[in-house]
């Protein structure tokens, strides 16, 4: 074959070009056009370089977490339960739920998925295991409960009335690779029945592991409060059972003694009366099983109770102090002076 010589360094398909018959004096390719001279299009970034590739990953997979809605189980699917789940589900989560009583319709109704057996509930994997048990019962089923068939880093959340006996059960019975958060939302079905708006609700990060889904899970469980419009209260579980004692576990006792003393609605009711009557209401809503439970694990309630006592008893001498006045002074006249005279 006779060599050929370019004329131009565009390259074209073989199909654009053929060979035109060759003189003697040299060989050449003909084109049926003239090359077009090459226009430089302007850069476009296809993809991100090795360097920036990990940050955009990281942005993509942190957003993807963010977006994706979590997977609550609710072990007790009683009254407290079921007000939970309710606000759970405003916020497009998945809910599974198991108790010892079967509230399978309750659950269907409210479009929660109810397991008769933990173990089940545990191979559904959920992100949050929400204990919604009593302060009495809390031990037993955290001692009987499968954390081991959960998947690392779920995060477990308890919602006791006391605090550090919740913290000291936890810490005790769950595998250490589960995550840890104590809470008390200071409210129930009745009080939260409208809103929550401005009721409180407490939080401690007792155990959350560093990793991404740990603190997505955390922060996303305790947005779900934040966004109905709670008080957020970040404190030490000991913090919580050194206030709690001087006023839930007061007004409880305050109520209930109420209760035994038989106060009723009158024609003439104060203000005052009526706001001893709502109190009287609420408290015999909840279970005398609660309050012997705030009695008995919350290690501050004993000393409130005796300063009640303490407190009821200085009134009564304050009272009979002076009635014993008044006697005097009409027995011996003004003759009488000095409050122990």
């Amino acid at each position: 074959m006779l060599p050929l010589s370019y004329r131009t360094c565009c390259i074209f398909p073989p199909s654009h070009y053929f060979l035109s018959p060759l003189s003697s004096s040299s060989s050449s390719i003909s084109f049926p056009f003239p090359p077009k001279p090459h226009h430089h299009l302007p850069l476009r970034i296809r993809a991100p370089d090795d360097a920036a590739q990990p940050y955009y990953y990281g942005a993509l997979r942190h957003e993807h977490i963010e977006s994706q809605p979590l997977k609550i189980a609710i072990i007790g699917f009683g009254n407290f339960g079921q007000f939970l789940a309710k606000a759970f589900s405003r916020h497009g989560h998945t809910l599974l739920a198991h108790s010892r009583t079967n509230h399978s319709e309750v659950a269907k109704s409210l479009g929660v998925t109810f397991y008769t057996g933990p173990h089940d509930l545990c191979e559904s994997h959920p992100d949050v295991v929400v204990l919604c048990t009593s302060i009495l019962s809390a031990e037993e089923v955290m001692k009987s409960f499968p954390f081991k068939s959960l998947k690392r880093n779920t995060l477990i959340v308890d919602v006791l009335s006391v605090k550090q006996y919740a913290k000291y059960l936890l810490l005790k019975y769950l595998p250490t690779e589960l995550d840890v958060l104590c809470t008390h939302p200071m409210f129930g079905p009745k009080s939260g029945k409208d809103t929550w708006k401005d009721l409180a609700f407490m939080y401690d990060k007792v155990r959350i592991g560093e990793d991404e889904e740990s603190v997505s899970s955390c922060e996303k469980f305790i947005d779900i409060f934040a966004r109905e419009g709670c008080r957020m209260l970040e404190m030490s579980c000991e913090e919580h059972d050194k206030y709690a004692a001087g006023s839930q576990f007061v007004t409880h006792t305050i109520g209930r003694v109420l209760q035994r003393y038989g106060l009723e609605s009158s024609p003439l009711d104060t203000k005052g009366c009526e706001t001893l009557l709502n109190l009287v209401e609420n408290t015999s809503r909840d279970s005398y099983e609660l309050y012997y439970g705030l009695f008995l694990y919350n290690q501050n309630a004993l000393e409130q109770l005796e300063r009640l006592d303490v407190a009821f008893e200085a009134v009564k001498k304050q009272l009979f102090g002076q009635l014993r006045q008044v006697y005097r002074k009409q027995l011996f006249g003004d003759s009488v002076e000095g409050p122990n005279a």
